[in-house]
């Protein structure tokens, strides 16, 4: 490894690897790039430079190429060494020979280890509980993009971006993405979810909204030695005069094997799914202080109503939306991930993994934080933390060693006290105040209009 390469391996580690030290050791990811059989040349962008830079660059606020570029030819400078051209080339030709695989298999690795250090106490009914969910995300309009992921079919050929799904699964208590999938839009969030259960570990207790609750999904979640809580699908029935009754809107019922085999299973995989499944349906009251009470159903093969009683399910349900929705949108919206500027599939699939790693070591900061806050993790600021860990990076990088433990306390202190307010049964309204810009759509390809333009 070249000289630079050494330096800039060493002072990252000291900045963006310090809330991975016991999680992500640099031991570790060596490891991790001899399974994946990779080899270099003596250069300065080496695999694990290429990854700390990307995810510093899925952090930054400004994420082009140049910027961080500049931020590494800044650290070489202070170090005294000479650094290399700020031309962004080199730069993007190691980011594409980093594998996809790397990235993808720091994410669960993280999530996993990040969870270990969560007390038992902590956990709902003492199981760790997943929550999942999709989005969408937009990239540049390139022929490659278009080809893998063509924009949604309502848009004129050349006037809409390309669109992937995403289809991610968080973990309840640090809130970190434990898995993910990425497809064409064509592919529906209930294929994508089925193939992520094989993710799943014994014991866990898997929650999501009413387009997951049905037989297949119960049946593939116990499969994996898991538990599902989900929300009644709309088209079936419920009828709480009928199974074993455990209390008022609360009963047990055997669900049959439907008859109709999903398209995207083979004949051999829905043969695996038992005939008949067990399942506990519940009507749970959610209450929203100036608003009805609203009742929904949910259906769940956790059937001992005593340890799981509709109160402790009431509980875990109104944790869905912060779980899942929120940590979505911090993902899209607070680390800039809706719209991602790579002209390939490849590189687009590779910022999408860089930044749910980004996404990952910030919810590190704030599990390393919470004990400071009485374990108020809810509380904490996934914003403010990105914002302060970005401001500390510099100076963690080059100071000495007694001063970088100081920072690095002053850190995780300074993430406790920055708590979101206590804002109980808050409800906005969905609507966009900011007027959009007097322009008409584009509904011709650009090509097409320039060439008007230019007649």
């Amino acid at each position: 490894m070249s000289q630079p390469a050494e330096i800039l391996k060493h002072q990252f580690s000291k900045s963006l690897g310090l809330p991975w030290m016991d999680i992500l050791p640099s031991s570790r990811l060596d490891e991790i790039l001899e399974e994946e059989v990779i080899s270099y040349r003596s250069r300065v962008y080496s695999p694990i430079v290429t990854l700390w830079a990307m995810l510093y660059q899925a952090l930054s606020a400004d994420k082009s190429l140049s910027n961080t570029v500049k931020c590494i030819t800044t650290w070489l400078t202070a170090a005294g060494v000479q650094p290399p051209s700020s031309d962004t080339g080199a730069y993007s030709k190691a980011r594409g020979r980093l594998p996809e695989s790397v990235l993808q298999r720091l994410i669960p690795e993280t999530a996993h280890r990040l969870g270990q250090t969560v007390p038992q106490g902590h956990h709902w009914c003492a199981r760790p509980v997943k929550v999942y969910d999709g989005t969408t995300v937009l990239m540049s309009d390139s022929p490659a993009n278009q080809e893998e992921y063509p924009q949604h079919g309502n848009q004129a050929q050349g006037c809409g971006f390309p669109l992937a799904r995403l289809v991610v699964f968080f973990c309840l208590i640090t809130g970190a993405v434990v898995s993910a999938y990425i497809a064409p839009c064509s592919i529906s969030e209930i294929v994508m979810s089925r193939l992520l259960y094989e993710d799943l570990e014994v014991n866990d207790v898997v929650m999501a909204d009413q387009a997951y609750g049905s037989y297949v999904d119960l049946a593939l979640i116990q499969q994996q030695g898991a538990d599902g809580v989900l929300r009644k699908h709309h088209a079936r029935k419920c009828d709480f005069r009928k199974g074993q009754k455990n209390a008022i809107g609360d009963h047990q019922v055997t669900w049959k094997k439907p008859h109709q085999r999903p398209a995207h299973m083979s004949e051999a995989e829905f043969a695996t799914i038992s005939k008949t499944l067990r399942v506990r349906e519940v009507c749970l009251r959610l209450s929203l202080k100036g608003f009805r009470d609203q009742h929904i159903i949910v259906v769940t093969t956790l059937l001992d109503a005593q340890r799981y009683s509709a109160q402790q399910l009431t509980r875990l349900y109104g944790w869905r939306w912060p779980a899942a929705e929120v940590n979505l949108r911090h993902l899209k919206t607070t680390l800039k991930m809706e719209r991602l500027t790579a002209k390939t599939p490849e590189m687009v699939r590779k910022d999408i993994w860089a930044h749910l790693l980004g996404y990952n070591l910030l919810r590190s900061l704030m599990e390393y934080a919470a004990p400071l806050a009485d374990e108020a993790r809810a509380r904490l600021s996934l914003q403010g933390t990105r914002q302060q860990f970005n401001q500390m990076l510099v100076l963690l990088a080059t100071a000495t060693q007694s001063t970088r433990r100081r920072l690095y306390a002053h850190l995780i202190e300074t993430i406790a006290k920055d708590l979101l307010p206590v804002r109980p049964n808050r409800h906005e309204p969905r609507v966009v105040k900011r007027r959009p810009k007097p322009f008409p759509r584009m509904r011709q390809p650009r090509s097409v209009l320039k060439a008007r333009l230019a007649a």
